[in-house]
């Protein structure tokens, strides 16, 4: 782990992950990890890992033990943003388990989805069914 002089405005990505497998994942694709000294805003729960990629300076965190979900991601995120609020991208990046592979994705690729007829480009997993191979919005 190298020392760190950043600050919050030197972070301008963050990095959401909805698993520890997910989260230690992204910490590997760290260029150099920076120690973590900075102080959070006083209703930010997250535990947060610091680093670099190239020239970009990235915050990782996970969402919390046995939460799930939209609302936890987007606490998670709206945490993040009020820590570090040079923020120009927050990602949800993890392993994609509901996407249907057909042998066409592999890890590592970067999916993105597209809305389609009345479904969006992206839908909860578990509001989704898996029929033929293809991921089917369950109705609400």
């Amino acid at each position: 782990m190298a020392a760190s002089t950043k600050t919050h405005a030197d972070y301008t990505i963050g990095w959401v992950c909805a698993l520890p497998k997910e989260q230690t994942a992204a910490t590997a694709m760290l260029d150099v990890q920076h120690e973590n000294t900075l102080e959070k805003s006083p209703n930010d729960d997250n535990v947060y890992t610091l680093g670099s990629i190239g020239r970009h300076n990235i915050a990782i965190a996970c969402l919390p033990k046995g939460k799930t979900g939209t609302i936890s991601a987007a606490s998670v995120a709206v945490q993040m943003i009020s820590t570090f609020q040079s923020l120009k991208f927050v990602l949800m990046v993890g392993i994609g388990s509901g996407i249907p592979n057909k042998g066409k994705i592999r890890l590592g690729d970067v999916v993105v989805g597209t809305p389609q007829g009345q479904y969006p480009g992206v839908i909860q997993w578990e509001l989704g069914k898996s029929a033929e191979g293809e991921l089917e919005q369950s109705p609400r």
